[in-house]
């Protein structure tokens, strides 16, 4: 077989990966601060579709439109932070389970 690009039995070692995202000589946002401010969000979110239904129910509010647009976003939000955490966890369990 041969090697056309000649990269078989090169002399020269690959050059060590440069850091991106995060960690201390990286450039991008660090993934705690950013997971963290997520689940705020979607916390916030959750809240005030709380408040929203609850005002509805006593009166204080007569617009079901945005109280049901309020309630969609927050699940939306949720489902969507809870589909990161499963491929979270799935990434965590097959790291776990790679032999050295």
């Amino acid at each position: 077989m041969t090697d056309p690009l000649g990269l078989i039995g090169a002399s020269t070692p690959m050059p060590p990966p440069t850091p991106t995202a995060g960690g201390p000589g990286g450039v991008g946002p660090d993934f705690k601060k950013v997971l963290l401010e997520n689940i705020e969000k979607v916390n916030e979110l959750q809240q005030e579709a709380q408040a929203a239904a609850e005002d509805f129910a006593t009166g204080r509010r007569d617009d079901v439109a945005n109280v049901m647009i309020a309630k969609q976003k927050a699940d939306l939000a949720f489902k969507t932070l809870m589909q990161v955490r499963n491929k979270l966890v799935d990434a965590y369990q097959e790291i776990k389970q790679m032999r050295v």
